[in-house]
């Protein structure tokens, strides 16, 4: 006999109806035919409606970091070199081009060199200008385009003081601070650190390095990075976190890869395998549990952006047209391997490249033939044109608007909007429904592509905030975005920082996808 649990609504558009469960969800038809109760809202009604609620699989963990060898000199790590004896900085003359000098009373950008490691203890020193330091002779000079075995040097650390070291040239010697104020690779070794040594420098360390993929393979080595790598994946996100994305009403996943997965079980170094199998495993289980796929390439070849998720080695943003013929494969490979799976949602051709480094005219050649790519192996997969991040969030509207099932995704995020560095909880709920709303309005038009809003997190720089301000957060976020037509993804499904994971805000009641 039908009680509660038996009574449905209808919603109706026209001719056409949405079944509304006693669970507050509504009633979606999977590929694999089943009908289950765990799909959100949604304002379209169109015969492909997505209505992604999406979380993306982040793989790293700072605790990776913790067994690394000098884990504090990663590549891109910034130091700066004072001489003991001479009381000046270390400096590239002209920020790069000519002698290295040791004169300066302070520190600034010619005075901080940026680390290629070779190993736990030998380095290239990157300048200002992009150049290496190397030797000719006895003078060091910042003047090589790429590092070889003459810009190769090991830094040699005080055991009883690890921020005062000796710089070892590749000729053997040590570098010396003169009295002159020149640098030259000639001093014999030394077993004392006094302040008088002139091959003596502290060491200071500037910021954080980046924290990628790059960093932690490159910071173990091949061996060691191969079997931590593969550790944590194995363990990190299992079939059960499926199953809870599910149960709580999530129907997509969004996960970021790197262009190295291309050549995968044997990618360049650093990079080490077990990527691609990784991928296989969560199609698997997406598709056991009815979850679709978003494979998004986070890092393209030579870097997109600037940071540690675009695959970075030291900071530097390379990608161009140089660059398309690479990143085109990469994209052919990845829709050949799973265009047939069930589970295939969409294609991602890049994540947030950065309109510092990217030009518009680039990248629209790049999302062209990425297109082509996908579309040469899949007619139904969506394909997504990430906005550049400081650029128009309209630029690509007119662009996309031609091609079939594509998608334009951007990353609206309060925590690094510097309007809100100030504001109160109010003040960032009235920025979502203004101006990330004005926005999305302003980018989502009747004849154009799906948008979507591919990161997000209920995160602020708001003090004190009560966990009923952060659940007024999520939720003022949450009414915004169901109207982007492809829908949203949180960044991230699991966080070391609590209002980051998706896990927690759902676990802990801060979070709930009745309220999509």
């Amino acid at each position: 006999m039908p009680g509660p649990s038996e009574t449905f609504k209808l919603v109706r558009n026209k001719n056409m109806m949405r079944i509304k469960a006693p669970n507050g969800s509504f009633v979606q038809a999977n590929k694999d035919g089943s009908l289950t109760a765990n799909f959100g809202e949604s304002t379209t009604w169109g015969d492909d409606d997505p209505s992604v609620f999406a979380v993306t699989i982040v793989k790293g963990l700072p605790s990776l970091f913790d067994g690394i060898p000098n884990k504090d000199l990663l590549d891109s790590t910034r130091v700066q070199f004072k001489s003991m004896a001479q009381k000046g900085f270390l400096a590239a003359e002209n920020g790069g081009g000519g002698a290295l000098v040791v004169n300066r009373p302070s520190a600034s950008d010619w005075e901080t060199f940026k680390l290629w490691r070779i190993d736990e203890n030998t380095f290239n020193f990157k300048v200002f200008s992009n150049q290496f330091v190397t030797v000719a002779g006895v003078n060091v000079v910042a003047t090589a385009s790429m590092p070889g075995q003459s810009e190769t040097f090991q830094l040699v650390r005080n055991d009883a003081d690890n921020n005062k070291m000796r710089i070892r040239a590749p000729n053997g010697s040590f570098l010396q601070a003169n009295k002159d104020g020149s640098v030259t690779a000639d001093f014999v070794k030394s077993t004392k650190w006094g302040d008088d040594d002139p091959s003596v420098f502290a060491v200071t360390i500037v910021g954080q390095a980046l924290q990628g993929e790059y960093q932690i393979c490159n910071g173990y080595g091949k061996d060691t990075a191969t079997q931590v790598m593969n550790d944590h994946r194995s363990t990190y996100i299992v079939e059960r976190d499926f199953a809870f994305m599910a149960a709580n009403g999530l129907n997509a996943v969004r996960i970021p890869v790197g262009w190295w997965i291309a050549s995968d079980p044997n990618p360049p170094a650093p990079f080490v395998g077990g990527s691609l199998q990784a991928l296989d495993n969560a199609f698997t289980w997406a598709e056991r549990h009815n979850i679709g796929m978003i494979i998004d390439l986070h890092a393209a070849p030579g870097a997109q952006n600037p940071w540690e998720h675009g695959g970075s080695r030291d900071g530097s943003q390379t990608w161009g047209d140089s660059n398309i013929v690479e990143t085109v494969q990469v994209i052919d490979f990845l829709a050949a391997r799973y265009a047939r799976r069930s589970g295939l949602l969409a294609v991602e051709l890049m994540n947030e490249p950065f309109a510092d480094g990217v030009s518009l005219d680039s990248l629209k050649r790049y999302y062209q033939q990425g297109y082509n790519a996908v579309r040469k192996h899949s007619p139904t997969a969506y394909v997504i044109m990430c906005n550049r991040i400081a650029g128009d969030s309209n630029e690509l509207v007119d662009f996309a608007s031609p091609f079939s099932r594509t998608v334009l995704d951007g990353h609206p995020y309060l925590v690094f909007e510097p309007k809100l560095d100030k504001s109160n909880v109010q003040q960032n709920i009235d920025f979502v429904n203004k101006e990330i709303a004005g926005d999305l309005s302003a980018m989502t038009r009747p004849d154009g592509p799906l948008t979507f809003v591919g990161e997000w997190v209920a995160e602020w720089k708001v003090k004190g905030a009560s966990k009923e301000d952060f659940q007024r957060c999520a939720n003022a976020q949450m009414a915004v975005y169901r109207k982007a037509t492809f829908g949203w993804a949180y960044w991230s499904y699991k966080h070391v920082s609590n209002h980051w994971s998706m896990e927690w805000m759902i676990n802990n009641g801060y979070i709930s996808l009745k309220n999509a």
